[in-house]
């Protein structure tokens, strides 16, 4: 149940979550690619250094895509770093930075931040996205991800959210 204090806080609305996404998913290709990158250059220091043969591949990038184990290590790499951009900005403070553009915030329903375990399982839950689609056929205005997590998505005031940027809480 909602706290008090926090019965005034309405929950986010699907178009509103969906223009968070967006600027999110701008952040996400962002974070994608830096740690592609990153993880290219490991890649490619263990190659250059005899680490990693290369096996008669004449580039590094067709060890890389031709090799099922490296492959799956990199693209495991590539979705823990975005899963972690996520999970960590709503361990943190509840916000991503699209979130806080949109003026929401995830929290448990007594207004508390949810744990970076917690947020790793909302990451999970969210099917990339697909999990808000859940809020069109629930009156409660839950996300898949909400309710398998116990949170929920809120709508700050003006007030609110510029508090808490500028304070950073």
């Amino acid at each position: 149940m909602r706290t008090p204090e926090h019965a005034n806080a309405p929950r986010a609305s699907f178009m509103r979550r969906l223009g968070a996404a967006v600027y999110d998913l701008l952040l996400a290709v962002a974070v994608y690619m830096f740690s592609g990158a990153l993880g290219f250059g490991v890649f490619f220091l263990l190659t250059s250094s005899g680490m990693i043969a290369m096996a008669g591949h004449e580039h590094i990038s067709d060890l890389l895509n031709a090799t099922p184990l490296y492959h799956g290590l990199y693209q495991l790499w590539l979705v823990l770093c975005v899963g972690s951009f996520y999970a960590l900005f709503w361990s943190r403070g509840g916000q991503t930075l699209g979130m806080r553009a949109w003026r929401l915030k995830v929290q448990h329903p007594n207004g508390q931040n949810l744990s970076f375990i917690t947020a790793c399982a909302r990451v999970i839950w969210s099917l990339l996205g697909l999990g808000n689609l859940w809020i069109l056929i629930n009156p409660d205005k839950l996300a898949l991800q909400d309710s398998l997590t116990r949170s929920e998505v809120v709508l700050l005031s003006i007030e609110e959210n510029q508090m808490r940027n500028w304070h950073g809480a």
